[in-house]
């Protein structure tokens, strides 16, 4: 900066408009921006605009100048505390450039861990990869480097264990559970979670290397609910017969085995089940060891076949699956479906009710205390998505990610962990099971009349059983699938449709919520989350805009979405969490 000159004049002039502005002489643009002080916004434009030096050589000239006139002596002062005011943004911004450049090595140091562990399990061609220089690797990707064949890994996975015969224990407590016909929305205990343990038990029983898989559950013997649910034994069927690739044996195969413990003659929730957890384990502890017996006789030349894991399935088969894993010493695995301190969470936001309540009505902190249990217990947690991990698992006592990937790193090495662990994280995505999607005529085609003129095939039964709801079936449909239970946020979702009425002109809204035969015999919080629909039904006068059947089959659920699609319909998922994605 040649000279100064500028500065002091315009130090001068803010000195000779005083500390403030007269309101009645100010102008509209200042009144407008509410408290604006010319001298604040010259002060900042200096300190930002300026280098230090410069304006220490501003007060040297004011103080070099200095009269006796009390206006110079507050120009001094004035450049002065701009000089002062300059040194202490520079230095916190020195303070704040040291703190980022902390982080970041922080950072860098976690992620080349990371880079290391991970290292460990890559061949050395791509080890080289990741050390190479970018240009090399970029050129490598984008052009020799072959697109891997999932078929491929399969066929060499399949090789690698085709001799194996692998013993595998599932655990899931709560709901009624069989292979076929699931009651799924029956009560909220009796969801996705049941489908998914059932297709996946299904799906390992056909693996190579697997040569049995034995699903534990309650037996349930109540009047209130199916036979299908008392009997002890129930096989799983392969959904078909090409995965097959192992010799089948006298007791291969998935099988669901149903473990009488509790009340007798009582289909009881999930918060009833925590007093009976010692009579499950010892009950499937008793299954586990005469099983391995038998297989031992039949694949293990007379040695016990002890399971190669046990993995429990939500916190209460946690629970039971960490105290069967530290019996038998067999490795443990854990999948959440949904965890009790993000459940809380959301409770307590709603503020309907206070922890006391959640805690007598939900038994939460019991369900805390499994799952910090099934944490400490486990050699690998199953999660769906990184956000379980990142924002719900991280609650927990027993878990930390940074310091996860840390430890992994240190036992891949060889190196001490000084007696911490911590169980390692996979995201696993659930699948889809398609055995009962199959295309129809004129399943792309958008036009419903049409396609009945020119379709060969029937209608499914639940299409009239839907449109029987509407006094305008062609408009769209909005389509909700799922339990009436207060977190699938069902009620918002009927409220938002009967306040809009441009969107009850234009599309119906389609709610299948579970099977019932009676809201009477419906749990109290299913039950009220019905009756509010209803009631909410009848205030926005939505008959004939909204469908509710009572009853609908596992199978049909795909012509369901079938009918969605034909009326250029969407699906909403208003539910406020979504464990599976």
């Amino acid at each position: 900066m040649a000279g100064n000159d500028w500065i002091n004049s315009y130090l001068e002039a803010i000195l000779d408009v005083g500390p403030g502005i007269d309101d009645a002489k100010s102008s509209l643009l200042l009144r407008e921006r509410g408290n604006f002080s010319p001298t604040r916004y010259f002060v900042e434009e200096v300190i930002t605009g300026f280098d230090e030096t410069d304006l220490h050589r501003s007060w040297v000239r004011a103080a070099a100048t200095r009269g006796p006139k009390e206006r110079n002596t507050r120009l001094e002062n004035m450049c002065w505390r701009i000089w002062n005011l300059a040194r202490t943004k520079k230095k916190l911004e020195v303070e704040e450039a040291q703190r980022k450049a902390n982080r970041r090595l922080e950072h860098e140091r976690g992620r080349r861990e990371a880079t290391a562990d991970m290292s460990e399990d890559l061949s050395e061609g791509e080890k080289g990869d990741l050390v190479g220089d970018g240009s090399a690797r970029g050129n490598r990707i984008s052009g020799r480097m072959p697109r891997i064949n999932s078929v491929d890994i399969m066929e060499t996975w399949a090789n690698q264990l085709k001799d194996k015969k692998f013993y595998i224990v599932l655990i899931s407590l709560h709901g009624l559970i069989r292979g076929e016909g699931m009651e799924l929305g029956r009560d909220s205990d009796t969801g996705g979670q049941v489908k998914y343990v059932v297709e996946l038990a299904r799906a390992l029983g056909t693996m190579p290397g697997v040569y049995r898989v034995d699903l534990l559950t309650r037996q349930v013997s109540a009047p209130d609910v199916d036979w299908t649910y008392a009997e002890p034994t129930e096989m799983l069927s392969p959904r078909t017969t090409e995965n097959s690739m192992q010799e089948l044996g006298e007791s291969s195969g998935a099988y669901i085995i149903r473990i009488p413990f509790g009340p007798k003659d009582k289909y009881i929730p999930k918060e009833m089940i925590w007093p009976h957890i010692p009579e499950f384990v010892d009950c499937a502890l008793s299954h586990i060891r005469q099983m391995s017996k038998v297989l031992g006789e039949q694949i293990g030349g007379g040695e016990p076949v002890w399971p190669v894991a046990i993995h429990g399935h939500y916190a209460d088969a946690g629970d039971s699956a960490a105290l069967l894993s530290g019996a038998l010493n067999v490795p443990m695995l854990f999948t959440g479906h949904s965890l009790g301190r993000d459940k809380l969470e959301q409770l307590l936001k709603q503020g309907r009710q206070s922890r006391e309540e959640i805690n007598t009505t939900y038994k939460i902190m019991r369900r805390i205390e499994a799952e910090e249990l099934s944490l400490d217990a486990s050699e690998v947690v199953i999660t769906s998505t990184r956000q379980e991990i990142e924002e719900q698992w991280r609650l927990y006592d027993g878990f930390d990610p940074i310091l996860e990937l840390k430890l992994r790193a240190r036992i891949r090495r060889g190196v001490s962990c000084h007696g911490r662990f911590m169980p390692r994280m996979v995201v696993i995505p659930p699948g889809m099971e398609f055995h009962h999607i199959v295309p129809h005529d004129g399943d792309m085609d958008g036009d419903v009349e049409r396609n009945e003129e020119n379709s060969t095939s029937p209608d499914p039964p639940i299409w009239s059983e839907i449109m029987r709801f509407f006094s305008n079936p062609h408009k769209p449909m909005i389509l909700a699938l799922a339990r009436p239970d207060p977190k699938k946020n069902l009620t918002t979702l009927v409220k938002a449709f009967g306040e809009c009425r441009p969107l009850r002109e234009l599309a119906n809204l389609t709610l299948i919520m579970g099977n019932r035969d009676s809201i009477d015999e419906m749990s109290g919080a299913n039950a009220s989350v019905l009756l509010s629909i209803l009631k909410l039904i009848d205030k926005y006068d939505l008959y004939g805009q909204v469908a509710y059947p009572k009853h609908h089959k596992q199978y049909e659920v795909p012509d369901i979405y079938r009918l969605a699609a034909k009326t250029k319909g969407v699906f909403i998922n208003p539910a406020f969490i979504e464990p599976f994605g």
